[in-house]
């Protein structure tokens, strides 16, 4: 039993693994140097056997100018007295999100399938009512499309009734200023015990604040906890922490009126800093010293180790072998439209494996993460990642590192936070994989004598979202067999937070005086197979360890599911894949006219064009 345990999880922990590289979509013919083998083409020289359909914009995000629009028009439209949600207070009014209104399916599927017309182009905006008698959240739907001429209130609808201005998202500007507040007003209140604990700088210049979620244990609470870290330069202040932790009140709209309802430092309770500070004083207080380790050491992410040869690389000696139109990909097997909700996350539309729909969509709905520990920021930590926004953090993605370095990559426009679209530069990927591994494969000795095989090569489409300090690779699999394969893997960095008492009970103990606290990891996601839906929860256990820092990597720290034929096809459909090898014991496997793999001598005597690294860089918010 022992055996088959250990076996069956090594099973499902190689899914998640296997990354290699692809083609890029440039479409130019390019020069060698003398001497050097010419560029391989960027275009297959054949002719395509796939197109994209007339609806690939049916399912696409809003793109700059349709974000524009719809923000001109709901500044006419709602009037005076809004502000920009960068800048907006708790008593303000402003449009806090303006993302892609999914057309209703219904709809959709009547223009798809039966030529009607499409539905309207539709945009769904979140609007904070702060300055009105009753504040609340409303959900707006504006249209149609480039041109809005309408706005419709759909809050009660969903929602039953008003929504509670409580339950909002915390915007930046609320975050900077209950900073301000611990800063500037309540840390100097106990500066005696911050300068022995924790090398205390004018307005804690050295300390941030780490976030922590809910906010409160009841409806109509608005408390957050935030634990302080030494700041650590170029390299995750995560793992810092210096044992005091602050229970903020931040639920009246006049930031002067907020409170500090709780102190916590080094296992121990207190009603105020001011009080902590007179313990302290009276000699009542043991504290721990907490060593500052300056710009990060082994915990940074900078390799010790210089540059050394360069790593495999993936290209197509004959051109891509798919293409990207919006948000419309195509190959000769696969078709579907992808997606970036802003909180929802990565998603994907009208999937159609050789022509015919497998789903309608595959879409992340929410993210999960539960905490444990004897803090109380740990012991109260469940992070709903959709309402931060899986899209709104979504990452820009590095060549060569997040996918492979000759992927094509695509932005993505957003309006958050702000009255003007923004832009994270290549924030999606697709690329075409070789595994290394084959599909199916038979060696006959027996009677007759042949080799019949396929190579696994697989379409991928990714993102990564980064949530504060965990970073999310979402990837959508399309294999050729018709299997669609929906896997998500967590890195970054851990989280922690003061080691004391029985902390062990709860994780590992990862430096002098910090645990590895341990949680859980799931998302769910939304499966429409047309006739049916299904939700599907995915998810793992961490129990951080020493090899989690500086940062937890990937393998063994993923999970997904797959949707696998089964009797859906008369055979297997990947029996008709044109890059299937098959020669036999009397043919010569030589032969370039017998097995295509014999031709790869010449069909890939060329060089791979690899474009100037480029990054998307960071946001600063």
């Amino acid at each position: 039993m022992t055996v088959f345990i250990i076996l069956s999880l090594c099973s499902v922990l190689a899914t998640g693994m296997g990354d290699g590289g692809t083609g890029s979509e440039e479409g130019v013919e390019r020069e060698s140097k003398p001497g050097q083998p010419p560029h391989c083409p960027s275009i297959s020289p054949s002719a395509q056997p796939w197109t994209h359909p007339d609806q690939s914009q049916l399912f696409a995000d809003l793109n700059q100018e349709e974000l524009t629009a719809v923000m001109s028009f709901l500044t006419q439209q709602l009037g005076s007295g809004f502000v920009d949600a960068a800048q907006a207070r708790p008593s303000d009014n402003c449009v806090f999100s303006v993302e892609l209104q999914l057309p209703p399916k219904a709809a959709a599927l009547a223009h798809l399938d039966r030529g009607r017309p499409p539905p309207p182009r539709e945009a769904l905006a979140i609007v904070f009512f702060g300055g009105q008698p009753q504040p609340n959240v409303s959900e707006l739907v504006v249209g149609p499309l480039p041109h809005p001429s309408y706005i419709r209130d759909v809050t009660v609808e969903r929602h039953g009734g008003p929504l509670p201005y409580h339950r909002r998202p915390v915007l930046i500007r609320e975050y900077l200023d209950i900073d301000q507040m611990i800063f500037s007003r309540e840390l100097p209140q106990a500066t005696g015990l911050l300068h022995h604990c924790c090398f205390y700088q004018r307005q804690g210049r050295n300390l941030v604040t780490m976030n922590t979620a809910p906010r409160g244990l009841q409806s109509g609470d608005r408390a957050t906890w935030f634990g302080l870290y030494y700041n650590i330069s170029g390299a995750g202040f995560y793992l810092h922490p210096v044992g005091l932790e602050l229970l903020v009140d931040h639920k009246a709209l006049d930031p002067a009126r907020w409170t500090i309802r709780k102190v916590f430092f080094q296992g121990r309770y207190y009603e105020s800093l001011a009080q902590l500070e007179d313990q302290f004083e009276a000699g009542l207080v043991n504290v721990v010293l907490i060593p500052n380790n300056g710009t990060g050491g082994s915990w940074s992410l900078k390799s010790p180790v210089p540059p050394g040869p360069a790593p495999p690389l993936q290209f197509y000696p004959q051109g891509p072998r798919f293409s990207v139109q919006g948000s419309q990909v195509a190959s000769s097997l696969w078709t579907f439209s992808f997606g970036l909700g802003a909180f929802s996350g990565p998603r994907v539309f009208d999937i159609r494996f050789q022509g015919e729909r497998l789903a309608y969509e595959i879409s992340l709905q929410e993210a999960l993460t539960i905490y444990g520990g004897n803090t109380p920021s740990a012991m109260l930590t469940r992070y709903i990642d959709g309402g931060f926004g899986l899209g709104k953090y979504a990452s820009p993605l590095t060549h060569g590192v997040d996918c492979p370095y000759m992927a094509t990559y695509m932005d993505w426009h957003f309006l958050l936070e702000s009255q003007a679209p923004k832009t994270i530069r290549d924030a999606f990927c697709v690329f075409e994989q070789n595994q290394g591994f084959p599909l199916r494969r038979h060696h006959s000795d027996v009677y007759s004598h042949y080799f019949g095989g396929l190579t696994e090569t697989v379409l991928v489409v990714r993102s990564v979202s980064t949530m504060l300090n965990y970073d999310y690779v979402w990837d959508m699999v399309f294999h050729s067999n018709g299997a669609i394969e929906v896997k998500f893997h967590a890195t970054g960095y851990i989280s922690s937070v003061f080691l004391f008492g029985a902390a062990r009970r709860y994780g590992n103990q990862v430096g002098q005086h910090t645990l590895g606290t341990a949680h859980t990891h799931s998302a769910h996601f939304k499966v429409d197979l047309d006739d049916l839906v299904a939700w599907v929860t995915a998810g793992f256990l961490h129990i951080p360890h020493a090899e989690d820092i500086p940062n937890a990597v990937t393998v063994g720290n993923g999970v997904g599911f797959l949707l696998r034929p089964y009797n859906f096809f008369d055979q297997d459909p990947s029996s008709d894949s044109a890059d299937s090898v098959y020669f036999r014991g009397d043919q010569d496997a030589k032969a370039c006219e017998v097995n295509p793999l014999a031709c790869l001598p010449q069909a890939a005597a060329c060089a791979p064009y690899l474009p100037a690294f480029s990054h998307g860089g960071f946001s600063h918010n």
